[in-house]
């Protein structure tokens, strides 16, 4: 027998503690338990930490048994990211459809497993109380929506399938929605080419240079960054720039 190291195939989120938002969870399973086969499903929240690229790292829950029983894991879970016992009304039927969209306050902390892998683990939660809650980026593709499920689907984070995978140039960039300026709300798809370079002239070089910078100016940085790059590559494919839309 010939054994190898695997190598990773995501790559966990890093500790920390901030703002995180519910953007998925995922359908119930069977599975396997010191007690028998029972149901279980996860939740999966985009962080307030970025990657190179600007996306955001996602963490996932424990797995749960769907159950509101007040020793159950899952109503345990709810109750200390609500920060309060739920009304009668949620404990005879909760909906966890509830569930996407809405903030917390956690603390991710990293454990190894048997196979020397490190994963991302929700150490706390809690309600989120800061003023400007943290919205979803929008490319996050739930697990129920995808069209190839690999075995190990709920540890890694959504991928476009390869029959339809972007060509190189085709990034995301694109879908990045705009928080500043007279474009506030529009993202930079809605974009012509000469307003998008105003973006990279006027606005790119302050927030770049900014001591702080928020999760949306990140986004919209790695964004415009993103776009700088395409740009250069038509230009070395002798590609016609016109001031039309991305």
């Amino acid at each position: 027998m010939i054994l190898t190291k695997k190598s990773k195939s995501f790559e966990p989120c890093p500790e920390f503690t901030g703002q995180a938002v519910c953007v998925d969870v995922t359908p119930p399973k069977t599975v396997e338990t010191n007690y028998g086969p029972k149901e279980q499903f996860r939740l999966v929240f985009e962080t307030s930490i970025l990657r190179d690229d600007g996306s955001p790292y996602l963490v996932w829950s424990r797995s749960f048994t769907p159950s509101l029983n007040e020793k159950a894991a899952f109503a345990q879970f709810i109750r200390r990211w609500f920060g309060r016992t739920l009304s009668p009304s949620e404990e005879a039927e909760f909906d966890t459809e509830s569930l996407i969209g809405r903030c917390a306050d956690i603390a991710v902390v990293h454990e190894e497993g048997r196979d020397g892998t490190t994963y991302s683990n929700i150490g706390l939660i809690r309600p989120d109380r800061s003023p400007k809650p943290l919205a979803p980026a929008g490319n996050y593709v739930r697990v129920k929506d995808r069209d190839e499920k690999p075995r190990d689907a709920e540890f890694r984070r959504a991928e476009a399938p390869a029959a339809q995978a972007p060509a190189p140039s085709d990034h995301s960039w694109r879908n990045t929605k705009i928080h500043v300026g007279k474009h506030k709300g529009l993202t930079l798809g809605d974009l012509d080419r000469a307003s998008v370079e105003s973006l990279v002239d006027r606005w790119l070089p302050t927030a770049t240079a900014a001591p702080k910078k928020s999760a949306d100016d990140k986004r919209l940085i790695a964004a415009l960054e993103a776009a700088m790059a395409e740009v250069a590559a038509e230009a070395e494919d002798n590609i016609p720039m016109g001031n039309q839309p991305y």
